[in-house]
């Protein structure tokens, strides 16, 4: 019995798709074959795992999803991580050093603990001294030149000491003013000394002797201050006040600024002083220690008479005032 060309045509399509399905059809029946199987229609078993009991050695932990396992559910009480590789126990720490430690013994001891020989120490000595040129120094003024000092030294310990003081000035080659103090200091703080002692005045024509009494220190801020009341013959009173302070610009460029007072109780025509405030002189001098020792420096003073003081020395044909550039050094040993 012939067929027509259709049906031959229908019968290899329907062939043709029973070969392609088969192996889908068989790979769905396999999954279907190891899925697990229950005997009955109840749901499955909820029990937690038992860990425990479980072999993690043989387990392919690679393969296994933990992000969707439930952690807070598992009892790692139970479980014997030794067993299952994520960690090496270690070894109990030693008691014992590895190298032993030698016993000390008296050489060890004579070593780091020599015997000490106090004759042979040196001490600081009890006694200091200090001499110090705070300004030896020329002057070129408007009423002429000339030549100035100021000096100060000590010698003792921290408590007691004695103090040398000296103030002079030269003009046209005479000695214009000369003063020597000797005086008796006591640290009164850490800060201050009172100095009891005498001053004698030398002149070219006579001199003076005075009892001096007075303090001198470091006043807050770091000023230099020097108060001294000098009590003379014939009763006559005078104090002189200084105030010094200094400006670091730097470890060597030092700026001194200097103010000075003079005061006296009565009126003596004789000496050329008048009761009251006698003399203010302000004084500014840049100073540059090429060493502590020795300073050069240069600066300008201006000194100013004062009531019947300056009415005396204008009658002498001197002036009232006086503006001056000064040229020195500082030294002190």
């Amino acid at each position: 019995m012939s067929r027509s060309p259709l049906t031959v045509l229908s019968a290899l399509s329907a062939a043709l798709l029973l070969a392609l399905a088969a192996p889908v059809w068989a790979q769905s029946h396999a999954g279907h074959a190891t899925a697990p199987t229950t005997t009955d229609a109840s749901p499955a078993d909820d029990r937690p795992m038992d860990h425990g009991s479980m072999d993690h050695t043989k387990m392919d932990h690679s393969t296994m999803d933990h992000g969707s396992a439930d952690h807070s559910q598992m009892d790692h009480s139970t479980m014997d991580h030794a067993a299952m590789g994520h960690g090496v126990p270690r070894a109990p720490a030693p008691t014992e050093p590895l190298e032993p430690i030698p016993a000390v013994t008296a050489a060890d001891r004579l070593a780091a603990f020599p015997p000490i020989d106090h004759g042979a120490m040196e001490h600081a000595p009890e006694i200091h001294s200090l001499l110090l040129v705070n300004r030896l120094e020329h002057w070129d003024g408007q009423h002429g030149s000339g030549q100035a000092w100021e000096a100060s030294g000590w010698v003792g310990g921290n408590i007691h000491r004695l103090w040398v003081r000296s103030e002079g000035e030269r003009s046209d080659g005479r000695t214009g003013s000369a003063d020597l103090e000797v005086m008796y200091g006591r640290s009164v703080s850490p800060w201050w000394d009172v100095l009891v002692g005498v001053k004698q005045d030398f002149r070219p024509a006579d001199s003076r002797t005075w009892a001096a009494f007075g303090i001198q220190g470091l006043a807050p801020y770091k000023f230099e201050t020097s108060a001294t009341a000098y009590l003379g013959e014939g009763g006559q009173l005078a104090a002189t006040v200084e105030v010094e302070y200094e400006l670091l610009l730097t470890n060597r460029l030092i700026l001194q600024p200097l103010l000075e007072a003079t005061f006296s109780a009565k009126d003596e025509p004789t000496y050329r002083n008048g009761a009251g405030l006698n003399k203010v002189e302000a004084g500014l001098r840049l100073r540059y220690e090429f060493s502590r020792r020795f300073a050069p420096y240069i600066g300008i003073s201006h000194e100013r008479l004062f009531g019947d003081t300056a009415d005396y020395h204008e009658a002498a044909g001197e002036g009232a005032r006086d503006t001056r550039w000064v040229a020195g050094v500082r030294v002190w040993f």
